[in-house]
């Protein structure tokens, strides 16, 4: 007679991608509780993060969207990247903002959820399980957010430019490069291509100069 020996729970693999190392270890130790959640990377910048993510292949990536001391949303882009490079992973936004823009913004670069920081324990668990499950995941306040967003006149939410995305028009106007302007605003040269692409978008011009010109006539610069 064969004993049979009942198998455990898949895990469920995640990187937890956040610049603040401290945040990071709370979220593993409350995490790792779980029996079937096995935290198995973390990074704290654009670059780290893709490289462990890459390597590991986790089912979830936990994401703060502000990964340097001169963005916000340097962590939009991240997503964008990991998503396009892995479309099967489940990306949950964890952050302390709460905008009906970023919320938006977040969902269109493939996050399948948003929470803030001060959720509780037993919510951001459930948001993971969500997601591992092929659903979504939204706290009230993010899902009130959306719902704004979603319900904004077009000028409101695409085409007025962020206080961060105005900074980068007038570096622009005044001929300075992707590498010039991440240096003066402490951000990565993608996060700069990032927000000068929504410029471009939100202006309805193709190039750059055409941006600086028709900024001047509106009076944005």
């Amino acid at each position: 007679m064969t004993d049979t020996v009942e198998a455990g729970p898949a895990s469920i693999d995640i990187v937890l991608i956040d610049d603040h190392a401290i945040v990071r270890h709370g979220l593993r130790s409350i995490l790792e509780r779980e029996p079937d959640f096995r935290v198995v990377g973390e990074a704290a910048t654009f670059e780290s993060g893709r490289a462990v993510v890459d390597q590991v292949r986790p089912a979830i990536v936990v994401l703060d969207l502000k990964l340097s001391t001169g963005s916000d949303t340097e962590g939009l882009d991240l997503c964008a990247a990991l998503v396009a490079a892995h479309p099967e992973l489940g990306v949950l936004v964890l952050t302390t903002f709460i905008d009906d823009h970023l919320v938006l913004a977040a969902i269109h670069n493939g996050a399948r959820g948003y929470v803030v920081k001060d959720v509780d324990t037993s919510a951001l668990i459930r948001a993971i399980r969500d997601i591992s499950r092929g659903g979504s995941a939204f706290d009230a306040r993010s899902a009130a957010a959306m719902v704004r967003g979603i319900h904004a006149t077009p000028a409101e939410s695409d085409n007025k430019l962020t206080s961060r995305e105005q900074e980068v028009l007038e570096l622009l106007s005044r001929g300075m490069s992707n590498v010039e302007i991440g240096k003066k605003l402490f951000i990565s040269d993608t996060t700069v291509k990032f927000h000068v692409g929504n410029i471009l978008r939100k202006l309805g011009v193709s190039r750059r100069a055409e941006a600086v010109h028709l900024a001047g006539k509106m009076g944005l610069i």
